[in-house]
């Protein structure tokens, strides 16, 4: 009965969430986040903390952070984001490094449920351990478990920029986003050499515990990756669609082989840096929150999606992410990083990813709003409208097996 399964994932029990973890084994912290979701989905709905609850959250966070007498100014919500709450304020203290000094901050915090059920411990860690080889915000703090916040939530300086041009206001941030040819002749560059370090950056000797490292040669990464989905697929979906089936089906019969583990950003795309307009230069990468280590091309195959990017001025050429055309993308990755792009592992992360995104389409975003977890519900139910097309994507990507 569809209305029974449909009351069963509102409200969870532990056998069902025993049942899914032992389905669909995935990495240790993403099990934790998805096992919490479940515990707390009965919770009834989402109430975002007042503007003074907020305050208040902060300044006994920052009393058992902060060394000597602070005070904060500037208090308010930030825009942006469309999963995450974001609070903006400026904290005037001794900083143990310089002495006093002024620091403006953000609070990033999840809501009781949103497209994502991430870990801000690994958001924290990733962000701490790749500042230096790309621009990113500097990681201050992070409240894991939130013990001091209503939710998890990571604190981190804040970055100057716009997330696209300010004369693109008819578009979503990151879908479709137009720079016109003289800012993408500038940002082009910069997004590339950032993804090749990021895919050649070091991490052997990073403090990245919360992340499970896959073994070189075995086609554990995929799988974790696959698993992940299937289990929030099946904790969150409203209804049958044979598509969803037969894609996850044909990932798990055709699981790669690792070929080197890479650190991955997992959402790369326009939308998720900041730039400066008048420079052309990217201030930071943002929304590390999906970053994984393992295999490069599921950051390459996700970034050339093509609901993030769009035409250029001929109407023939698509732009990768609005800024690099489709076969100077690949050819420039592989000269800048030295890593191969091998197209059968290519075409493998974009049957996943078109899944994944189905999945957080017509899956997450439909029990978020049904259930009222989130801040945004607007902005997730116009979300389910993609799908669709990603349905049609992802049809074409498996005949083209």
């Amino acid at each position: 009965d569809g209305d029974a399964a449909d009351r069963m994932r509102d409200a969870p029990t532990e056998a069902f969430s025993a049942a899914m973890r032992a389905a669909y084994p995935t990495e240790a912290e993403y099990d934790l986040m998805l096992t919490r979701k479940m515990r707390r989905r009965a919770s009834g709905p989402y109430r975002i903390p007042t503007l003074e609850e907020m305050r208040r959250h902060v300044r006994s966070f920052l009393s058992d952070h902060v060394c000597g007498a602070f005070t904060l100014s500037d208090e308010r919500w930030l825009t942006g984001g469309a999963s995450k709450l974001q609070f903006g304020f400026t904290l005037h203290w001794n900083e143990p490094s310089s002495g006093p000094a002024s620091t403006r901050l953000v609070v990033r915090m999840e809501p009781a449920e949103s497209l994502n059920a991430t870990s801000r411990r690994r958001e924290h860690q990733l962000i701490t351990a790749v500042a230096g080889a790309v621009p990113v915000p500097r990681t201050r703090w992070v409240d894991a478990d939130g013990r001091w916040f209503p939710e998890p939530a990571i604190v981190y300086e804040f970055i100057e920029g716009t997330a696209k041009p300010s004369d693109d206001r008819q578009r979503v941030s990151g879908t479709g986003t137009h720079f016109g040819p003289e800012l993408r002749a500038r940002l082009a560059p910069q997004f590339m050499q950032h993804l090749a370090a990021i895919h050649t950056f070091d991490w052997s000797g990073a403090q990245l515990d919360a992340f499970d490292v896959p073994a070189v040669g075995s086609t554990e990464s995929a799988l974790w990756q696959l698993n992940r989905v299937r289990r929030v697929w099946e904790e969150d979906r409203g209804e049958d669609f044979p598509l969803i089936e037969y894609a996850a089906n044909w990932l798990l019969d055709n699981l790669p082989a690792l070929d080197r583990v890479s650190v991955l950003h997992g959402d790369y795309r326009s939308g998720n840096f900041l730039f400066d307009e008048g420079t052309g230069t990217i201030n930071g990468w943002l929304d590390w929150e999906r970053g994984y280590l393992g295999d490069r091309h599921r950051d390459l195959a996700y970034t050339a999606t093509r609901l993030f990017g769009n035409l250029a001025e001929d109407g023939k050429t698509f732009l990768v992410s609005g800024l690099v055309p489709l076969e100077a993308f690949y050819e420039t990755y592989e000269r800048l990083s030295g890593l191969r792009v091998v197209p059968r592992r290519l075409h493998y992360y974009r049957v996943f990813n078109t899944y994944q995104l189905m999945v957080s389409s017509m899956a997450s975003s439909y029990r978020v709003v049904r259930l009222g977890k989130s801040h945004q519900d607007v902005l997730l139910a116009f979300v389910e409208g993609a799908v669709p097309s990603l349905a049609d994507e992802l049809l074409k990507s498996l005949e083209n097996c």
